[in-house]
């Protein structure tokens, strides 16, 4: 066997807490790799290492197939390195805008003036292709035939001239994905690949996947272990940072699955947060009438009609880029165009003399894309204490009450430990945990939560299902809840809108699960 990439007892820290303990994993020629284990067990940080991203405290990586590339075509240049021959897809992307002098804000996607500081899609992907050719002159068709090509295989033709920041989450996967590719790498790195797509969408990832692998191209990747693609040669499970077995995907496939369920949420602590809910003082929470949202040439929502009552629970559907983001920003008051259309929240007219602040008071809310914008240096805890304020980060000081009222909460998360340490330099499940958190810890009367469970295990997935189905139990939340995996919409949910290129397709009750 002839050995592509060795990983030699690795540790890794984050601020004195050792994220990796020991790994050592050998990576052979023709082998694809998938690294399984619940969240924050480490899957995230041994990617981040293998690409350079961390600091190996103690032991070695050694990227063989560099060595080798270099023998076979000595590069002069002096800042060509192991980097230059991988890619990484990963959960959260680093845009900046057109002058590269800074990342965008979260309201910026949805006004048409500012979202020009965004380039588009076409632009960003001739600069990436423009980059991989200057470093790899041996790549051949890294100009604009295999742009092109790139473009045909992960079907952005539609999106060339649309800014990067209105693409939906699954839409900026895609990107992500082909960005990758033009950079013609001998290593691919793939972060849960399949989250944020829809359900047509991921069968055809992973098709993608294994041509990729069929091709000589070399992968690893965390996955879910019900969702790894049939190239995938070998896996290794970790643990609290450490390598809990590897397996031939074979031997793996014929290991006994755990038949321990999910622990039970923290009842005491939730039911005294329940008991303390407020009752719902509307109608409707959400009435809109004809809603049409365009941007340019772009139609993005066309005559939505959508009556969402309070005590509702609906769930949200559609493809990537069907316009659910969209949808939702006309409700949270984050979209200059709600003041154009006949839409009325909480019982009153858009534009009638609300302020955005007096909506967002009444929201809890949470979205991979929302995600994206919290950069602060916050700890966990002041993440969800200014859930009480709707800002990104804290900045006003809180009453002995609310500090109490988010201690709590995230206690019944189960992500207490975590409170004083940053937001920014948690496990990614931890940070969708500490955005669910912000989002009830001011008992909204609504409650969205647009794909909360990203980046999460099937242990919590399953206690968030349970939280918001006891929540609900026992109050009059109004819900709307986005999901692309059936098995994650909470058993309270009865109501389904579903939309395609912008229109409603469906609207009545959610179809019983077969």
């Amino acid at each position: 066997m002839v050995p592509f990439l060795t990983l030699e007892n690795i540790h890794v820290s984050y601020f004195e807490k050792e994220a990796l303990n020991g790994i050592s994993l050998e990576l052979n020629e023709g082998e694809h790799w998938a690294l399984t284990g619940p969240s924050g067990s480490g899957k995230t940080t041994l990617l981040e290492s293998i690409a350079g991203q961390h600091l190996i405290r103690k032991g070695s990586i050694h990227h063989h197939y560099y060595r080798r590339f270099l023998e076979a075509q000595p590069v002069a240049d002096p800042h060509f390195n192991y980097k230059h021959l991988l890619a990484s897809v990963t959960l959260q992307h680093h845009f900046r805008n057109r002058y590269n002098l800074g990342e965008f804000y979260y309201q910026q996607r949805f006004n048409s003036a500012d979202a020009d500081e965004a380039v588009p899609v076409r632009d960003y992907l001739q600069a990436v292709g423009a980059e991989a050719a200057a470093f790899r002159p041996d790549a051949g068709e890294t100009g604009t035939h295999r742009i092109e090509q790139v473009i045909g295989e992960l079907h952005l033709e539609e999106l060339l001239d649309k800014s990067l920041i209105k693409l939906s989450n699954g839409e900026t996967r895609r990107l992500q994905f082909a960005a990758a590719l033009l950079k013609r790498p001998l290593l691919l790195l793939l972060d849960a690949p399949f989250t944020g797509l829809d359900e047509a969408t991921r069968p055809y990832f992973h098709r993608l996947i294994n041509r990729l692998m069929a091709s000589g191209l070399t992968v690893v990747m965390a996955t879910s272990e019900d969702e790894i693609p049939e190239g995938i040669t070998h896996v290794a499970r970790l643990e609290n940072g450490r390598l809990a077995g590897t397996w031939t995907r074979a031997e793996f496939q014929a290991k006994q699955p755990s038949a321990a369920g999910p622990v039970p949420i923290a009842r005491p602590g939730l039911q005294k947060l329940i008991a303390n809910w407020p009752s719902a003082e509307f109608e409707y929470a959400v009435r809109m009438r004809n809603v049409s949202i365009r941007y340019e040439s772009v139609q993005v929502l066309s005559q939505v009609d959508w009556e969402v009552k309070r005590g509702a629970r609906w769930a949200l559907s559609g493809h990537n880029g069907a316009g659910k983001s969209t949808l939702l920003s006309l409700i949270t008051a984050d979209n200059p165009q709600g003041y154009a259309n006949d839409l009325v929240l909480f019982d009153r007219k858009r534009g009638s003399g609300e302020s955005i602040w007096d909506i967002k008071k009444k929201i809890g809310f949470m979205s991979p894309e929302m995600h994206q914008y919290f950069k602060t240096s916050d700890s966990c805890l002041e993440i969800v204490l200014s859930g009480f304020f709707d800002t990104h980060g804290l900045i006003k000081k809180c009453s002995p009450e609310q500090l109490d009222t988010a201690e709590r909460w995230m206690e019944v998360l189960d992500i207490a430990g975590f409170a004083t340490q940053r937001f920014r330099h948690t496990p990614l499940s931890t940070q969708r945990l500490v955005l669910l958190a912000r989002a009830l810890v001011k008992q909204p009367p609504l409650l969205i939560l647009d794909e909360p469970c990203q980046g999460m295990d099937s242990f919590q997935v399953s206690r968030i299902r349970q939280l918001i189905d006891r929540v609900c139990s026992h109050t009059d939340l109004t819900l709307i809840y986005v999901s692309h995996y059936r098995h994650e919409i909470p058993s309270c949910v009865s109501k389904l809108l579903k939309l395609e290129g912008g229109r409603v397709v469906y609207r009545g009750a959610l179809p019983a699960t077969s």
